[in-house]
């Protein structure tokens, strides 16, 4: 019978055994007392996250147990200690993630059977929340649609990536092909430190820059427009899109262009038919990610959008900007609650499966190029 796991399913079996391989070695190596530290160790770590899930006050006591065994174990068994806190913490991270995930969907829950909608004599949850534009969380008929925030979403989204693609790429390109050595040591860290500018800053110079003199100029009623909310959420994710992909692009390995330029090719002939395509994974990934924080940005689009939770007329306005996905959270979860709260999570939950798919994508990306280039998979 032909296996029908792909290359990627194929690498994750052989990881696991690989893994499943060393922890039996780890085992067979270790002496009896270093393997019964570290059996309290995980029966009081287990312990503890029963307790937390608990919420149970005697959650400290096997938390302190935990501390006890590792700090005996660092100093009689320190190697054997810090490999099985580390695999400790890999599985720690990966739970609460686990948890989390459980969460805001188990919180989702309600609004959505509030929402249901029958087609064809056949109940869906939460159709309704993606098939009528209104949301009302005061006055009946209570209605809380996701449509006008998704689609809020997808305008900044769209504009950001418009302004963060291309001209990421293109210092990128600039950075790694053609500056100078003392520009690019003084241009790539210059451009990594605006990474660490808070997004309520970019926000708050959007509001009262960018937002009064759009409205002098597009005579617009009030501030707020997806078009100023997009190109600010771009120009913030510029230092990730051009940080990344310049590490890519500086990968290529140097033979294959000099290869290029010995067979005649002009420098922006080798860019553009050997750097970029040689680099594209790691490209699609910088563009990727910094579509990922134009989805999940908050503050700016919070400070600058009027916090009207309605569509544009028409869709296509970028001169006006209602509510997004991520705004209508910030705004609003002080003082939600019942259906109103689980809604927010609704939000949570659009928000956490297209960042999802997006890095799935990102993979599915990278594993192709692999393939195309010849690369193990």
């Amino acid at each position: 019978m032909p296996s029908v796991l792909t290359a990627p399913g194929r690498r994750a079996i052989d990881a696991l055994g690989a893994q499943l391989r060393r922890l039996r070695e780890f085992a067979d190596e270790t002496e009896p007392p270093a393997l019964a530290i570290i059996s309290v160790m995980t029966l009081s770590l287990l312990g503890t996250l029963v307790g937390f899930l608990a919420v149970s006050n005697l959650t400290i006591v096997p938390f302190v147990v935990f501390l006890t065994a590792a700090g005996v174990g660092w100093f009689r068994y320190q190697e054997e200690t810090a490999y099985v806190i580390a695999l400790m913490m890999t599985v720690s991270t990966i739970l609460i993630l686990g948890l989390i995930i459980v969460f805001i969907f188990r919180e989702s829950i309600p609004v959505i059977r509030y929402e249901s909608a029958t087609v064809f004599g056949i109940t869906v949850p939460g159709l309704r929340m993606f098939i009528q534009p209104n949301w009302d969380a005061v006055s009946p008929p209570i209605r809380y649609s996701m449509v006008p925030m998704i689609h809020g979403t997808v305008m900044v989204t769209l504009i950001a990536s418009a302004v963060a693609a291309p001209l990421g790429v293109s210092a990128a390109l600039f950075l790694s092909e053609i500056a100078p050595a003392t520009v690019r040591e003084v241009v790539k860290p210059g451009v990594e430190i605006l990474a660490g500018i808070p997004s309520i800053v970019y926000g708050f110079i959007g509001f009262t820059v960018l937002g009064p003199w759009a409205s002098d100029q597009f005579q617009t009623t009030g501030q707020g427009s997806y078009l100023f909310v997009g190109i600010v959420v771009g120009v913030m994710a510029l230092p990730t899109v051009v940080s990344v992909a310049e590490d890519a692009l500086s990968s290529v390995p140097e033979s294959m262009k000099s290869g290029s330029l010995a067979m005649g090719t002009t420098d922006w002939q080798t860019m553009t038919s050997i750097t970029l395509p040689a680099a594209f994974s790691g490209v699609s990934a910088a563009v990727l990610l910094g579509v990922g924080r134009a989805i999940g940005e908050t503050m700016a689009a919070t400070v600058m959008l009027r916090g009207v939770p309605r569509l544009t007329d028409p869709l296509v306005n970028v001169f006006y900007g209602q509510e997004t996905l991520t705004s209508i959270i910030a705004r609003n979860y002080g003082e939600a609650d019942g259906l109103q709260m689980d809604a927010l999570f609704v939000a949570g939950v659009i928000l956490f499966v297209t960042v999802l798919v997006i890095s799935i994508g990102a993979q599915y990306i990278e594993w192709r190029m692999h393939e195309r280039l010849g690369g193990e998979v």
